[in-house]
């Protein structure tokens, strides 16, 4: 489809244009603009793939072979920005993702943003037990309280101070030393379709720490759904909601769909993952809990659990 001198535009995205959508307790996510739409897409399919593609009659059809055999280039053909608000801590996981034009709000040249991202006392999350860098359930509410109120005080005087030391004369770049990392930022954050999924794709995962999962989530529910629907369909049903196999995933699974469950002991067995302790329990190991994870997902029982 021919655009020229046009500029294409999603009416389902428009009347989202410079609307903040609330995150965390002061937070938020702000489209400031964007370029291309799905027809972008199938348009630099259909040119780089030439008479390969000629079978493939419709664009959403086209969409999802792209997104399932993994074929990124074309989603690069639209961008997309956004004005975002988020606290330090959760900057630093996001600006991880080197994939993006970024421009953040500076504490060196300006005062620092006067508010920090507090934790209801319901809210406060425990260590995982199964892994070192993930929470696990929830302190008591009454626990809660008390750290709740800690924070608030702590928050207090972390502002105080810093102020007080601009009062005094200190530079802006050394004052703002001690703020914590719950003290907000705001950024400019440009990026492309493939990149923006691929930041979905790690973000909104069940593993994902939850302040950033919820960010990525309304970007991708509220923003990426309506600006590109097939994208974001074929997204959820080829990337987050698939199940990807190893070699040996695929041995087990078909040993055990084979009902040749002593197999499949033995390949878990030679591959390491049911490995023993001195009182006989199966010791931890993640890969042997990331397959059990697959298998329970398809409706079958690891042959090692009894």
């Amino acid at each position: 489809m021919k655009r020229h001198g046009t500029r294409p535009k999603v009416s389902a995205l428009e009347t989202t244009l410079g609307k903040p959508f609330r995150v965390l307790d002061d937070g938020f996510v702000r489209l400031v603009d964007y370029m291309g739409d799905e027809a972008a897409i199938v348009q630099a399919a259909r040119v780089s793939y030439g008479a390969g593609t000629k079978r493939v009659h419709e664009d959403r059809g086209l969409i999802r072979y792209l997104m399932r055999h993994g074929h990124t280039t074309p989603f690069e053909m639209c961008e997309i920005k956004f004005h975002v608000r988020v606290p330090m801590d959760t900057w630093r996981q996001w600006i991880r993702h080197r994939t993006a034009s970024v421009n953040e709000y500076s504490t060196r040249y300006s005062v620092a943003i006067d508010a920090a991202q507090r934790t209801e006392p319901g809210q406060w999350r425990t260590q995982s037990t199964a892994s070192r860098q993930g929470s696990g359930g929830f302190l008591s509410e009454s626990e809660g309280k008390a750290l709740s109120e800690a924070e608030r005080r702590l928050q207090k005087e972390a502002r105080k101070f810093y102020e007080r030391r601009l009062v005094a004369g200190v530079a802006r770049e050394q004052a703002r030393k001690d703020l914590p990392l719950s003290t907000y930022t705001e950024a400019y954050w440009k990026t492309d379709l493939h990149n923006l999924l691929h930041f979905l794709h790690l973000r909104m995962d069940g593993h994902a720490q939850h302040e950033i999962r919820t960010y990525a989530k309304t970007i991708g529910e509220k923003i990426v759904a309506r600006w590109v629907p097939s994208v974001w369909e074929a997204f959820l049903d080829y990337r987050m909601h698939a199940i990807e196999l190893s070699r040996i995933e695929v041995e087990l699974l078909t040993a055990i769909n084979s009902n040749a469950l002593a197999r499949a002991r033995g390949l878990a067995t030679k591959h390491g993952m049911l490995k023993r302790g001195p009182d006989g329990k199966l010791l931890p190991n993640r890969e042997r809990s990331e397959v059990e994870s697959k298998i329970r997902a398809l409706g079958l029982t690891p042959p090692w659990k009894f």
